[in-house]
């Protein structure tokens, strides 16, 4: 009988501590402190690249949305000679309220020296 109330007073402690660790745990996520924009963007390029292999040339969108951070990105994708032929792409990259990739696709794919063709009248 001594064993079963020890078991039952060290299972009833053990679940003490784990609702305490939880809440803990709860707590520190409060109490982190965001990445800041800057930070954002170096952590999304240095994913990306580590992703695709390809390193991000530039950042041409970046915005932060209901679900964490939204960014365009600029990535050389063949390089040629001369350079304004250089095939280019456009990837759409998602990340959550911390800064972690959740997502990522290309967009687009473009020659370096060709611009956008121009919409409308």
């Amino acid at each position: 009988m001594s064993n079963t109330n020890n078991t039952r007073e060290s299972q009833s402690s053990q679940k003490s501590q784990d609702s305490e660790n939880s809440s803990e745990t709860n707590d520190d996520r409060t109490a982190r402190k965001r990445p800041s924009p800057m930070e954002v963007l170096r952590q999304a390029r240095g994913q990306l690249a580590e992703l695709t292999g390809m390193e991000a040339e530039s950042v041409s969108s970046f915005e932060q949305t209901e679900a964490g951070w939204a960014l365009e990105v600029e990535v050389l994708e063949l390089e040629r000679v001369p350079d304004t032929m250089s095939l280019m792409a456009s990837y759409q990259v998602e990340l959550d309220p911390d800064g972690q990739l959740t997502g990522y696709r290309r967009v687009r794919r473009y020659e370096r020296g060709r611009s956008d063709a121009r919409r409308g009248g």
